[in-house]
């Protein structure tokens, strides 16, 4: 591993940031509508997915929406780790530190890939016990969640080294480069989910009989269709964020104890409220599993919370670029404007995630149609939907100040109003009325619903107090 870095800047040729005049409402917009544009992307890529696997049964469909906690947590503690990279990056571009910038992005990236290596032999080892906690494991969805899960293990180590690339990226204003290469790994997995989970067949179309090939592996197509896609996307990220002003990312570092440390400071609070979040999510669906619906509204939450990523789709890129812009603001010793961008990304995030609400509970029958053929399962998401949908507005105040507390370091704070609503509020709430009063699946997601708009309560309380201001990474 190289320890040498480049004198050369990509972007030294741009007017200087700190002089610039600027909209607060399009810097924000410049920095957000690729993200949003991907998260766009994604959104089809998880629809697709949970199509394909829904045609192969409610077997396999209750393995896949038991095994999203699982999953979730993994993914989301790459993210955690690209919130490290992300805040300490964007604080040395805003102060035009370039070789501190070039050795966190570094640093982060390797960093990630021992970690990703790490946790994806360990949670291959617990498969089982795992999926035994949500599925009965004398019944078909059990055998299904092992043979999606093994293969999609494989894929996570290159997971959490393109989630480190991308952060870094993001973090020096550079979103596109991201959208392209993350929207070609999801042009990918589409294709490969449609070979590897289907056999071969004969289509018609105006007149010519074509062969499609197809591996006919069923849900591991699926797990397989990931991990080939993530490689893929995690060779890619290298040159690409070779042409900017992160260098040579493909020379990778032995992680230093010091970096390892700042990188570490922000990013394991931010996992503490990743698991925080999945744990609960776990013990929710455990939950739905005694109620009187049960392995069928986990399904229906699977095609639900699906569908609801296209409320979220917004809201998460403008946390992406609220993160990015607080960083690089407190870089330039500007916490005004980092106030400021992100108050225009969470109001911009709030308003379209509102029209994506009312969209939910007008045609919330129509959606579930598209993805669930019985009708008591499609009853249960269509419950979901409007329900869930009346405080995706307060949500989205959550996402996105949580992101701009996460882009000055402060990761303490919001894992706390994390931590009160999703253990003291949605986790006993959902026990005590779904599964103990027996109200079932409708009362599970009330309790879904009242508790993240009282984190989106707390989080704008949060940022307001402005502690985060003050946050040295």
């Amino acid at each position: 591993m190289e320890t040498e870095i480049d004198s050369t800047d990509p972007l030294d040729h741009l007017p200087d940031r700190r002089e610039a005049p600027e909209s607060s409402a399009r810097v924000v917009w410049n920095l957000a509508w690729p993200i949003i544009a991907l998260n766009s992307l994604q959104v089809v890529n998880s629809l697709l997915d949970a199509k394909f696997v829904s045609a192969l049964g409610p077997a396999s469909l209750n393995a896949s929406g038991a095994s999203q906690s699982f999953v979730f947590l993994i993914v989301s503690l790459a993210f955690a780790l690209g919130i490290g990279a992300t805040a300490l990056v964007s604080r040395f571009h805003g102060a035009e530190q370039r070789e501190d910038l070039i050795k966190a992005s570094r640093q982060s990236t390797s960093l990630s890939l021992v970690i990703g290596i790490c946790l994806s032999g360990i949670a291959a080892a617990l498969i089982p016990q795992i999926s035994a906690l949500f599925v009965d494991r004398d019944g078909p969805a059990y055998g299904e969640m092992l043979r999606y899960l093994y293969p999609l293990m494989a894929g996570i180590p290159a997971l959490y080294v393109f989630n480190a690339l991308a952060s870094c990226l993001r973090a020096v204003g550079d979103t596109k480069t991201p959208m392209y290469v993350s929207g070609f790994q999801i042009l990918i997995h589409i294709i490969l989910n449609y070979i590897l989970i289907f056999p071969s067949r004969e289509i018609h179309f105006l007149g010519t009989t074509m062969a499609l090939p197809g591996a006919d592996l069923g849900i591991a197509g699926a797990g397989w269709a990931f991990a080939i896609s993530a490689w893929v996307s995690a060779l890619l990220y290298f040159p690409a964020s070779g042409r900017t002003v992160l260098g040579s990312t493909w020379r990778l570092q032995m992680i230093e104890g010091q970096w390892a440390k700042r990188i570490l400071n922000i990013s394991l609070p931010a996992s503490l409220m990743t698991i925080i979040r999945v744990t609960s999510f776990a013990v929710f669906s455990m939950a739905l599993k005694h109620t009187a619906e049960g392995e069928a509204a986990l399904g229906a939450m699977r095609v639900g919370i699906s569908m609801e990523a296209i409320a979220f789709m917004p809201a998460f890129g403008y946390m992406i670029a609220a993160s990015a812009l607080v960083g690089q603001s407190l870089g330039m010793k500007k916490p005004d404007r980092a106030e400021s961008l992100a108050w225009s990304a969470t109001n911009q995030a709030v308003l379209l995630i509102s029209a994506m609400s009312v969209i939910f509970l007008v045609f919330a029958p129509q959606f579930s149609a598209i993805f669930v053929d019985d009708p008591a399962q499609r009853a249960i998401a269509i419950d979901y939907l409007r329900i869930v949908a009346i405080t995706e507005p307060l949500f989205g105040y959550a996402m996105v100040l949580t992101g701009a507390h996460q882009g000055a370091g402060d990761t303490g704070r919001p894992t706390w109003a994390n931590f009160i609503s999703s253990w003291l509020i949605r986790v006993p709430a959902v026990w005590f009325f779904a599964v103990y009063m027996g109200f079932g699946s409708t009362a599970a997601w009330i309790a879904m619903s009242v508790s993240q708009a009282i984190n989106g309560l707390m989080m704008i309380r949060l940022f307001k107090a402005g502690r985060w201001k003050g946050k040295t990474v």
